[in-house]
């Protein structure tokens, strides 16, 4: 009997010390990050936007040299501009569309399909980050993200391929692609602000006029009564010296 107990406990402080060792496995496996893009404020559908890709540093022993970005070909965008970075050497590559897009009036054939990011300097060092930022623009109003494709080098020439599309209703993949979320379009897209201007000027010049009207009218009353007690003065100085002359 005092061998069955013992076993039995045996097996309980086994079964514990197993649980503790998987409990420190699980804490000891670092939270990987992953490249993400994220807006600076919103990214309105059919508005312009500063959107940040964010890159860690997951190596211990290597750092960041090269960053290259896809954009989506089933929503080219005509306009992306980046940001200068220090340390940093940025390329703009742009193909010919199939199907132009019109931007403020105008025809448009080509637009962005990749921007490269090349280290001059260390890079992104072991226990670091980088954003690199871009003004992009107009965003699509007919879908609610927009899926980038990301490379990764690293100084030793490996490359980290974040590609892999988030699939609804599936766990993430082990390297998935950055994902833009689009907001609902703002009331007034950006060609509206030319003429939010325009009204606000024209409503400007008609409120000025207004002001110069009433200066003016201003101005012509207190000129007449400026004149009329000139003349009840002058008046009043002769009758004055008429009264003295009759007296003496």
């Amino acid at each position: 009997m005092k061998a069955i107990k013992g076993s039995l406990k045996t097996s309980r402080v086994a079964v514990t010390g197993a649980a503790a060792a998987s409990a420190v496995l699980f804490l000891s496996v670092p939270a990987f990050a992953h490249v993400t893009v994220q807006p600076e404020g919103a990214a309105a559908k059919g508005d312009y936007a500063v959107v940040d890709f964010k890159v860690p540093n997951e190596r211990d022993n290597a750092s960041t040299t090269k960053l290259e970005v896809a954009f989506p070909a089933d929503h080219p965008l005509a306009s992306v501009m980046p940001q200068p970075l220090d340390g940093w050497k940025v390329q703009v590559t742009k193909s010919k569309l199939d199907k132009p897009l019109t931007l403020h009036g105008r025809q448009i054939d080509e637009a962005v399909t990749k921007v490269t990011w090349t280290a001059t300097g260390k890079g992104i060092e072991p226990g670091y980050f980088q954003k690199f930022p871009l003004s992009v623009g107009q965003l699509p109003e007919d879908t609610d993200q927009l899926v980038f494709k990301a490379l990764q080098t690293y100084s030793n020439n490996e490359v980290v391929r974040w590609i892999e599309p988030q699939k609804e209703g599936q766990e993430e993949p082990e390297n998935p692609a950055p994902v833009l979320q689009l907001s609902a379009a703002s009331s007034g897209h950006h060609g509206s602000t030319a003429q939010d201007a325009s009204a606000q000027d024209s409503t400007e010049d008609t409120a000025s006029a207004a002001s110069t009207g009433t200066s003016d009218t201003t101005a012509r009353v207190l000129g007449v009564v400026g004149i009329v007690v000139g003349a009840a003065g002058v008046a009043y100085g002769v009758l004055a010296g008429r009264r003295r002359t009759h007296h003496a």
